[in-house]
C-alpha cells in the first residue's frame, strides 16, 4: 500500500512539469510566428520615411515698430511620400514660424489624404499681428532687416494615421523642423530650398 502511494507521488509532479513544458512549448511557437508574421509583413510593405522639403518662403506687409511686430509668413512644404502601399492621412496639421526661440506666427492647416508615392504641397499662411518682441530680439531682427533678409525656423506639428490596404494605424505625433530658413523682404530674391528634419 506504502508503494503505491510513493509511486502516484512521483507520477504527479511528472504530470504538471509535463504541462509546464508544453505551454511553454506553445508559448514559445506562438512568439515565432507573430515575430515571422511581422517580419513578412515589413518586407512585403517595406516602409519607406516620409521625406519633408520647404520649397519656397516669403514675408509681406513686414513691420517692425517700437519691438512690435507685424508681418505675413507664406510657406510651402513639399511633402514626398515614397512608399509604394502605404498611404497618410493628416487629420490635424499646424505650423509655427520662430526666430531666435520667440514664436512669431501660428496657424493651422486643412487636414488631407496623401495616396502612396504621391507629392503633396502645403501651403501655410501665418500672421504676426502687433507681436511683442524683446529687445534685444528685436534689435537683432532689425539687424537682419537691414540686409534685406531674415532666418526663421519653421515647424510643423501634425496628427497622421498610416493606411495600408484596409488597415488604418492609430494617430501618431508627427514633427517637421525646417532650420536656418532664408526669407528675403525683396520679392524677386530666388528662394533656396531647405530640407526639413521629420520625426514619427
Amino acid at each position: 500500500m506504502a508503494g503505491n502511494t510513493s509511486v502516484a507521488a512521483q507520477q504527479q509532479p511528472r504530470r504538471q512539469f509535463s504541462l509546464v513544458r508544453c505551454v511553454a512549448t506553445c508559448l514559445l511557437a506562438l512568439i515565432v510566428l507573430v515575430g515571422l508574421a511581422v517580419l513578412i509583413a515589413w518586407l512585403v510593405i517595406s516602409p519607406k520615411k516620409l521625406v519633408y522639403t520647404l520649397e519656397n518662403g516669403s514675408v509681406q506687409n513686414f513691420n517692425l515698430t517700437n519691438n512690435h511686430l507685424n508681418a505675413t509668413f507664406y510657406f510651402v512644404l513639399r511633402a514626398f511620400n515614397r512608399n509604394r502601399r502605404i498611404s497618410v492621412y493628416y487629420d490635424y496639421i499646424e505650423s509655427t514660424v520662430t526666430y531666435e526661440d520667440q514664436t512669431l506666427a501660428f496657424n493651422t492647416v486643412d487636414p488631407f489624404f496623401q495616396p502612396h508615392r504621391n507629392v503633396s504641397r502645403i501651403k501655410p499662411k501665418l500672421v504676426a499681428l502687433n507681436l511683442a518682441m524683446s529687445p534685444s530680439t528685436s534689435k537683432d531682427l532689425m539687424i537682419e532687416k537691414a540686409s534685406k533678409e531674415i532666418q526663421v525656423d519653421v515647424h510643423f506639428k501634425a496628427r497622421i494615421r498610416l493606411k495600408v490596404g484596409t488597415w488604418k494605424s492609430n494617430r501618431r505625433t508627427l514633427r517637421i523642423v525646417c532650420y536656418s530658413v532664408t526669407v528675403h523682404l525683396s520679392w524677386y530674391k530666388h528662394f533656396d530650398r531647405v530640407p526639413c528634419e521629420a520625426e514619427l
